[in-house]
């Protein structure tokens, strides 16, 4: 599969690039991000710069794609589709650089990447899963608002640097209408 390039109001979705490795590094130096994501912890300069030609190949074999978000020349994070399993499945996941939180521009860009994963043109999905790790309840709001409809709890199912996490699973698919469901583990 061939990179695409998306655009929104504000930013560009487009492959990280080398140019990026000093922006990645720093933003995976937050404790959320280390905590709530599967980057590694410690995280070193070197997984940067692993990541950027790593990515790209992960395009070229079309089971993962992750897109730079770009908000003019700053970094707001990197998102994508995982897991893609060729039979109409998919997960997104992301993180937002600390420098770019709580401005919309998450779901500014899911919203994007979600339409492209829906498009018969782009992924041709019919289920998207968002997963993670109990207690993120900023990535849990932001896939309820994105329309992901909550499914429940998977017991130590999320392995990262931390060990063995459960998990919140939620899903859209490409019939629903998106709008935002109650989910009862935010109580907001």
């Amino acid at each position: 599969m061939e990179p695409v390039t998306l655009r929104t109001e504000r930013l560009v979705l487009s492959l990280p690039t080398l140019d990026d490795v000093d922006a990645i590094y720093d933003a995976c130096q937050d404790a959320e991000t280390q905590r709530y994501t599967t980057v590694p912890s410690p995280y070193e300069r070197h997984h940067a710069e692993e990541f950027v030609p790593k990515v790209a190949e992960e395009w070229k074999s079309g089971a993962h794609v992750t897109w730079a978000m770009r908000e003019g020349e700053v970094l707001a994070g990197m998102i994508g589709l995982y897991r893609l399993d060729g039979r109409g499945g998919g997960e997104l996941g992301y993180w937002v650089s600390p420098w770019s939180r709580r401005r919309g521009l998450l779901t500014e860009a899911a919203r994007a990447v979600i339409d492209w994963g829906f498009d018969p043109a782009g992924a041709d999905l019919h289920r998207i899963e968002w997963r993670a790790v109990v207690g993120n309840v900023g990535s849990a709001r932001a896939a309820r608002t994105l329309g992901f409809r909550y499914e429940g709890t998977l017991r130590e199912a999320l392995v990262g640097s931390f060990g063995r996490d459960d998990g919140w699973i939620a899903a859209v698919l490409r019939t629903d209408d998106r709008m935002p469901q109650p989910w009862p583990v935010l109580e907001d």
